[in-house]
C-alpha cells in the first residue's frame, strides 16, 4: 500500500474529480502534507474522510441513501 498519494491518485481513490479533492484539501477535509514542492494525501486521510461523511449522514435521517 502506498501510504502517501498524489492529489490525483487521492481523487480516483475516492472516484472525484481533480478538482474536488483540491477543493476537500484547501477546505481542511481531507488533511495534506507537503514533500519537498508537492503536496501528498496520507491514505489514511482518505479512509478517516469517508468514515466521517458516513458518521454524519447516518446521524442525519433526512440524509438518503
Amino acid at each position: 500500500m502506498t501510504l502517501l498519494l498524489t492529489a490525483e491518485e487521492a481523487a480516483k481513490e475516492l472516484r472525484i474529480s481533480r478538482t474536488r479533492i483540491f477543493a476537500l484539501i484547501k477546505s481542511g477535509e481531507v488533511v495534506s502534507v507537503k514533500v519537498g514542492g508537492s503536496r501528498r494525501v496520507p491514505y489514511g486521510e482518505l479512509t478517516a474522510y469517508v468514515a466521517r461523511l458516513v458518521g454524519e449522514q447516518a446521524a442525519d435521517p433526512r440524509e438518503v441513501a
